[in-house]
């Protein structure tokens, strides 16, 4: 009777070393698989987290709009720094996206440009409100800067207040002219689209609604303090 020798045969070093090399290829691959997965949630991540900072920025200098008045010698009068309609918006802030504390006002200017056939860009620009006639004047393209890239469109809307002196009933309107309403809109709804991987589908990716709090021009001809005190003199026996 023969016996076997010690050790393995070529042909099981061979079959172990095949097995061997599709658990490794295995494990590689899931390795992998699992390393791409993380950093695509990372980028995914901080892609939301940049987004979330900008929409809060964009949210906060709305919110910040003011009713300043246009000194004006035509002859329709003096009018509210504000006008928009669907896809564009310019307004007069109290706060800057290029400096933390701005000194004094800034007028703003939100528009939506078609960069092709299916995408578009957010456009802002910026300035110090400083000459009279700055509102009516059109800042050229290249001074603008795209804010957000890659979406679709953009939709503004303003929130109109009843008033059964005009006829208007409360609703959310297209189109603003503060020269037409005397005052700025109660509240503002801007709207992001971006259209799906395939590209068939148009989907609403944000949505910001904010108020307006200091939405009517109110001029103050006498200070609070000489008011106040105006009023204790008056008041004291």
């Amino acid at each position: 009777m023969n016996k076997r020798k010690n050790g393995f045969t070529l042909l099981e070093v061979v079959v172990s070393l095949t097995i061997f090399g599709f658990i490794v290829l295995i494990i590689f691959g899931t390795f992998r698989l699992g390393i791409s997965s993380w950093e695509r949630g990372e980028s995914i991540k901080d892609e939301s987290q940049k987004l979330r900072i900008l929409f809060k920025m964009i949210s906060g200098q709305i919110k910040s709009a003011f009713p300043y008045k246009i000194k004006t010698k035509k002859a329709e009068g003096d009018y509210l720094a504000f006008k928009g309609n669907s896809d564009s918006l310019k307004f007069i802030s109290s706060v800057s996206f290029k400096k933390a504390r701005p000194e004094g006002f800034v007028y703003v200017i939100y528009e939506f440009k078609k960069n092709g056939k299916e995408e578009g860009s957010l456009y802002y620009y910026e300035e110090k409100v400083l000459n009279r006639d700055f509102f009516e004047n059109t800042p050229k393209d290249e001074l603008k800067a795209p804010l957000l890239e890659g979406i679709s469109g953009i939709k503004f809307e303003y929130y109109r207040e009843e008033n059964k002196d005009k006829n208007w009933r409360e609703e959310w309107v297209d189109e603003w002219d503060s020269k037409e309403e005397k005052e700025l809109p109660r509240a503002l709804r801007m709207k992001v689209f971006k259209k799906n991987k395939k590209g068939d589908r148009e989907y609403e990716f944000i949505n910001i609604e904010t108020i307006i709090p200091a939405n009517r021009f109110e001029e103050i001809r006498v200070s609070p303090i000489r008011a106040f005190r105006r009023t204790t003199q008056e008041t004291s026996p």
